[in-house]
């Protein structure tokens, strides 16, 4: 029995649950059927309908009330005390889904979880005993990208979860629908390393040169940190931002699937499935 899940993860703020919530949207306007479990223990209300929630087990606020701990130490013992107790109450959540069944994780955006606190993968390594095919997603918004060595940050951000999860990774750039000229941040959907040394080499002092090198090379040798718009007020945006994810885990591949015809100009694939995006 093979089952699929999306971990939603990126920082605070990135517009995890927004997607969430439009995705939720977007399956039932389709007829598709996903569940959406929220990880995130500092939650306080969502727009989607939870199928399961992680306050039921343990709370942010109790355990900062309880432990005197604060934001991030609290959060970091409420995600190690899940960690503990993924046979009994995650199990239990996921018990009456069946084969071909389709979860997303909203996860918390303390960006430790995903770059070396091992809470996550231990999550994402139980999944896959449970014959789930998962994929991360990670959040970014697109305003943080607005200049070269903010996106840099973030695509170091997103080397580090992509490195210690291990698995198929899809980067989205969300909140395209708030940037006032959509066409600055087409350059770092598919970045060219020679022109991020090149904007990098303007913007700081001389004596970063090489340390600029050594980024942009980082960022090019990883080819997969490249990224897809999201727009959430666009249907298509939203089905294109699923396909990629749906061909990650294969998800479909025994059934016919139907999704929406999109504008040939919409995408260019290449022959890796990585899409020069124009969608402007």
């Amino acid at each position: 029995m093979t089952r699929f899940a999306q971990l939603v993860i990126g920082p605070a703020g990135s517009g995890k649950s927004t997607y969430c919530y439009n995705l939720q949207q977007h399956c039932e306007s389709i007829g598709r059927s996903i569940n959406i479990i929220n990880l995130d223990p500092a939650a306080e209300h969502f727009e989607y309908t939870v199928a399961a929630d992680i306050r039921e087990l343990i709370s942010l606020e109790d355990v900062m009330d309880e432990l005197n701990l604060g934001p991030n130490g609290g959060l970091v013992y409420c995600m190690e005390y899940l960690e503990e107790n993924l046979d009994d109450w995650l199990a239990e959540q996921l018990e009456g889904y069946a084969d071909d069944d389709y979860v997303v994780f909203d996860c918390p955006g303390q960006i430790e979880l995903y770059s070396h606190i091992p809470v996550l993968r231990t999550f994402v390594d139980q999944l896959r005993r449970w014959d789930f095919n998962v994929c991360a997603v990670y959040m970014l918004d697109s305003q943080f990208v607005s200049d070269v060595t903010k996106y840099i940050s973030g695509c170091l951000a997103s080397l580090s979860a992509m490195v210690q999860l291990e698995l198929p990774h899809i980067n989205v750039l969300t909140k395209m629908d708030l940037m006032p000229n959509k066409r600055e941040v087409e350059k770092f959907l598919d970045p060219d390393a020679r022109l991020l040394l090149s904007d990098l080499n303007q913007q700081m002092a001389p004596r970063y040169t090489k340390l600029n090198r050594a980024l942009a090379e980082l960022v090019d040798d990883y080819s997969m940190v490249n990224f897809l718009p999201l727009d959430v007020r666009d249907e298509d945006s939203i089905q294109y931002v699923l396909s990629h994810i749906d061909n990650a885990i294969q998800f479909g591949e025994n059934a016919d699937v139907k999704i929406k015809d999109h504008d040939p100009d919409f995408a260019e694939e290449d022959g890796n499935g990585n899409g020069d995006v124009d969608m402007f």
